[in-house]
């Protein structure tokens, strides 16, 4: 190749549409047969693009139907050839020759026309289509008689093209070459000298094409001519150039037009034949030529869309070889015979509910080959959704956001979008675009009530829980999770968070204290609810907490006062009449309600006949009148309850004194008389005879206490035999000589006594006389020379403890349970073991022994409290995916050494409803129609088909129940609440629509409730044909129809 065919010109150029995003176009010019690889342009200079912009945007190229002879290298910025480009099998004839496609890019959407131009080099030599032409002309043919030759092809164009011809070196022969306005030639040999049959019978010649490329390639043919007897006329045409029309798609075998020549000679050479002389295949394949009569008739399909124009070059010859030429010009009518194509160039299946107004969403290329009215495009899309459908360029348009989106409203659409042609009858084709609507967090969560109330009765268990409050968020997932917050405040000086709290995921409000309604009666707080999303939303609800009272408070006697010291009696006059008020017992409730309704009974009294206590005032009357055989000392015990359950009471002793005059009580109430030479300094010495016996009280009850002590002390030292011998026990080293010589203080004799049942500690001792405490030495063991006599004196002696009792559970074996998608770090049950030893020996330490749980370290999943043995979560657990476990618990005393005791504990997870039911079948798919067909001869009960959905879940949150929500005929089908079956509910009949859709949902039994629903396709018909003219977008052609065949179901 020369260096002007491999020279790459690039032509730049942006044109800005009126978009969103700004579009442009560039052209490139490059030689074929480029190798693979090879520079075409960089698109980032020409484009003024960033290299981050083509990753972060996905871009890519977008050929439509077409192949990929060019691609996109994001790295560089570059397009490289993909495939060798042959510009003469791209192009054929028709220059310019380009390759045309665009380069897309995402997030914004943007689009770029790009135009390649393919240069010819000359990689073909001129050829004929028959390498020998034979002609038969007569010795009479006059000077100038032209002969028509076959015309060279030449794949390459311009001046890589066909050039010229040239005829080998003869005296009777020249050639003459016509231009044509197509560019090609008519080539012609032209008689120069007659010719002399007797001379010359046959001659052969060579005719040569030469093309004009810088190395010049050639091809060449044999002429073999054959001298015949005298033929003095040559056919001629009724005119050069013949015109016609013809429609696309006429029927094979129809005449297009007829071509006539005559001859002026006689007989045998004025017989003509009609013949195609165009080298080129495709009109021989689409036309042919009746010989005998000239007419040009259709071989094959005419097809507007692949050639609208022919050239047809007819040759007319005598028998005597003579030949004339003319050319046949056809023009090809369009007619309306193809559907717009429709190609989803770039789409996004899911756009943010905050997209603003004029965002696309999906670039659309529509090609409609018919020309004219019948090529121009409209396209539109279903009313009543936020969405438009525009025009940008020439076959090109961009569906756009119309309006605010809400996926609270609608989270998903389904775009039809419909293109359709001018022409008559208008041609169209259709695609549904499925558009998911993603979630922003505009939606704060909402509480179920304007604000609160709820009660708990005091006295209550801490931890209880009070009562839930609940808020939704009409957001979905992240956002919509909620979580519950108690704001800061305080409630009497001391912070809320002191009195209940709120668990995060739930919103139960627990209690914290104990309450006490005589404390406090009511308080208020305020929960915020908080979703997830970034950044979150809030709303505050206003809670109100009463306490309600419970009967723990008994009444209280305020009057008459109780002493000790003193006696209060009452004074009723022995003239005191029926109903005289003797006095009033006052008494009082802290609680309140029923719970502080007092109501007042006589319990005792020295007689019941004279006195009656008012059951609601407390009112002491008399209910007869005095006598004077009434006794003075009067003594009532008064009952004062109160109304709650159970009821609670006090009592109170009232003392009457039933006389006339205060002398008369004095001599019945001995406690008040005194002699009348009452001593001044009695009281003094009383209350010092009191304070002496009261001091020598406290003292004895000291001693007697220190001796059960010390007593208590040797006991737990020394055991005694069931003789009389004392036991000596063992002693560990702690108990060793303080002064670290290994010998005892003091010198012991020891006379050891041994019997047939004796035990190695059945001795005979006697302590020292200042001594009370045995030391052993470092041997544990007493020496032999030091045993002499002890005399036991009979003393009580305290044994200290060793460390021979291990822990012991109070339980072998412990079940727990804990409810899934808990808190960590929640506090799940209580391991609790006893050691019978003394202090460091008994101190109790837990702790969880190393296993695994599935592979995983049980540390992992739960903690032991070392001090307490309460067992913690570590980790939120799924039911889903462990069920139960178990963990073994030590528990280790402080002795040394240690002694343990271990546990087996087994912790069973309980479920929640967190999984939604999943529907099995009908199984969803976007990318065909899943239906039921069911007869029209279908009776009552018809089962058309069945719903089949799970819960992973279990117990009642995995109970399944079937509902129909929504469907084209409510009175033709019906779902089994229980089985999903979907079955008809009256006889089908002819008025009902082919097409029904049905929403089923299936929903569990948890709290609150999931569920799940399915859209269930029927077709009502008793043939496939029936439903195919009814499911439009199935009617394509057989293959497609074939295809759609395979969807369908059919339960007969």
């Amino acid at each position: 190749m020369s260096d002007r065919t491999m020279t790459r010109q690039v032509l730049l150029f942006i044109s800005v549409l009126s978009l969103s995003s700004v579009h442009g176009q560039v052209s490139y010019s490059i030689p074929e047969e480029m190798a693979k690889g090879s520079l075409v342009g960089n698109i980032t200079q020409d484009l003024g693009l960033d290299i981050n912009r083509l990753k972060s945007g996905k871009a890519r190229i977008y050929t439509g139907d077409s192949a990929e002879y060019i691609e996109l290298n994001k790295e560089r910025g570059v397009l490289l050839i993909k495939e060798r480009i042959d510009r003469e099998a791209l192009c054929g004839q028709t220059t310019p020759c380009a390759l045309h496609f665009q380069i897309i890019l995402e997030n914004p959407m943007e689009f770029y026309s790009i135009t390649v131009e393919i240069t010819d080099i000359n990689d073909n030599a001129p050829s004929f289509e028959k390498n020998e032409m034979k002609f038969k002309i007569s010795e009479s043919a006059v000077t100038g008689a032209k002969f028509l030759l076959e015309r060279a092809m030449d794949s390459d164009v311009g001046v890589n093209g066909l050039q010229s011809y040239s005829l080998t070196q003869t005296d009777h022969f020249s050639l003459k070459i016509k231009d044509q306005p197509d560019g090609g030639k008519i080539v012609e040999m032209v008689l120069q000298k007659p010719l002399d049959r007797e001379k010359e019978e046959e001659m052969s010649l060579v005719l040569t094409a030469v093309d004009g490329g810088d190395s010049q390639m050639s091809g060449t043919a044999q002429i073999h001519i054959t001298v015949l007897d005298a033929n003095d006329n040559a056919p001629v045409f009724t005119q050069p150039i013949y015109k016609a029309t013809i429609t696309e798609n006429v029927p094979k075998g129809s005449v297009v037009t007829a071509v006539s020549a005559f001859d002026a000679d006689k007989g045998a050479h004025s017989k003509i034949t009609y013949s195609i002389s165009n080298t080129i295949a495709d009109v021989r394949d689409i036309f042919e030529i009746n010989e005998f009569d000239g007419h040009l008739k259709v071989k094959e399909n005419v097809d507007y869309e692949k050639a609208r124009h022919y050239q047809i070059h007819v040759q007319a010859s005598d028998d005597g070889g003579l030949t004339d030429s003319c050319k046949i010009i056809l023009d090809v009518i369009d007619i309306n015979d193809n559907k717009p194509a429709i190609n989803i160039m770039s789409k996004t299946n899911v756009i943010t509910e905050d997209s603003k107004p004029g965002t696309v969403v999906t670039m659309i290329n529509v090609q409609d080959p018919d020309s004219g009215e019948n090529g121009k495009v409209q396209c539109s899309i279903n009313d009543n959704i936020p969405f438009t459908i525009k025009s940008t360029t020439n076959h090109f348009f961009t569906l756009v956001t119309d309006s605010d989106l809400d996926r609270e409203r609608a989270p998903e659409y389904n775009i039809s979008v419909t293109c359709s042609d001018e022409g008559v009858p208008s041609l169209s084709s259709s695609v549904t675009l499925t558009l998911q609507i993603s979630d922003v967090n505009d939606n704060a969560p909402v509480f179920e009530r304007s604000s609160y109330e709820a009660y708990i009765i005091e006295n209550n268990t801490p931890g209880l829980s009070i009562f839930t409050v609940k808020a939704r968020d009409a957001d979905w997932n992240q956002n919509a999770r909620v979580s519950y917050i108690l704001e800061e405040s305080s409630v009497n000086g001391v912070p809320v968070s002191s009195y209940v709290s709120v668990s995060a995921d739930s919103g139960v409000v627990h209690s914290v204290r104990s309450f006490d309604y005589e404390q406090i009666k009511d308080f208020q707080f305020r929960v915020k609810a908080q979703d997830g999303g970034s950044p979150p939303l809030s709303s505050n609800v206003t809670v109100k907490i009463m306490i309600q009272d419970q009967n723990d408070n008994a009444p209280q006697v305020l009057y008459p006062v109780q002493t000790s010291n003193s006696l209060v009696a009452e004074m009723v006059p022995r003239s005191a009449d029926v109903g005289y008020l003797v006095t009033k017992v006052v008494a009082v409730d802290v609680d309140s309600g029923q719970n502080a309704w007092l109501s007042y009974k006589l319990q005792k009294a020295t007689d019941r006949a004279l006195f009656e206590v008012g059951s609601q005032n407390g009112e002491i009357r008399t209910i007869r009148q005095v006598t004077d055989k009434d006794a003075v000392k009067q003594r009532l015990t008064v009952v004062v309850e109160d109304n709650g359950q159970p009821s609670r009471s006090a009592t109170v002793n009232v003392n009457v004194a039933v006389a006339d005059s205060f002398p008369e009580v004095l001599s019945e109430f001995t406690d008040f008389t005194h002699d009348v030479e009452y001593n001044d300094n009695l009281t003094f010495y009383l209350i010092l005879a009191l304070a002496v016996v009261s001091f020598l009280f406290i003292v004895s009850i000291i001693a007697i206490l220190s001796v059960k002590c010390y007593r208590w002390r040797h006991e737990q030292m020394f055991y005694k035999s069931n003789g009389n011998l004392p036991v000596i026990p063992y002693y560990p080293p702690l108990y060793a000589d303080v002064g670290g010589t290994g010998t005892l203080r003091q010198v012991y004799n020891y006379d050891v006594c041994g019997t047939t049942d004796s035990r190695t500690s059945d001795m005979k001792y006697a302590r020292p006389y200042s001594q009370s405490i045995i030391s052993l030495d470092g041997t544990q063991t007493l020496p032999h020379a030091q045993r002499d006599t002890l005399i036991n004196d009979g003393s009580d002696s305290q044994i200290s403890d060793v460390n021979d009792n291990a822990p012991v559970f109070e339980r072998s074996s412990y079940e727990a349970y804990i409810i899934e998608n808990n808190t960590p770090g929640l506090s799940i049950f209580t391991v609790k073991a006893r050691d019978a030893d003394w202090n460091q020996n008994a101190r109790v330490s837990y702790i969880l022994e190393e296993s695994s749980v599935n592979g995983v370290p049980v540390s992992s999943y739960v903690s032991v409290s070392a001090d307490s043995g309460v067992v913690h979560s570590v980790r939120s657990f799924d039911y889903e995916q462990i069920k139960e476990f178990q963990i073994r618990v030590k528990a280790q005393d402080g002795g040394s050494p240690p002694l343990s005791s271990n546990v087996t504990v087994k912790i069973m997870i309980q479920d929640q409803n967190d999984n939604a039911p999943q529907v099995l079948y009908p199984v969803q798919t976007s990318n065909s129609l899943v239906s039921e067909m069911v007869p029209r001869s279908a009776d009552v009960g018809y089962l058309v088909t069945k719903v089949v959905a799970v819960d992973v879940d279990s117990g009642q949150n995995a109970w399944l129940s079937y509902k129909l929500q929504k469907a084209t005929d409510r009175a033709l089908f019906e779902v089994g609440l229980q089985n999903g079956e979907i079955r008809t509910i009256r006889q089908v009949n002819d008025k009902d629509a082919v097409k029904q859709r049905l929403t089923v949902v299936v929903e569990d039994n948890g709290q609150p409730s999931r569920s799940a629903t399915v859209n269930v396709n029927v077709a009502v018909a008793d043939s496939f044909l029936e439903v195919l003219s009814e499911f439009t977008d199935f009617t394509h052609d057989k293959d497609t129809a074939d295809m759609v065949s395979g969807f369908f179901t059919e339960d007969m």
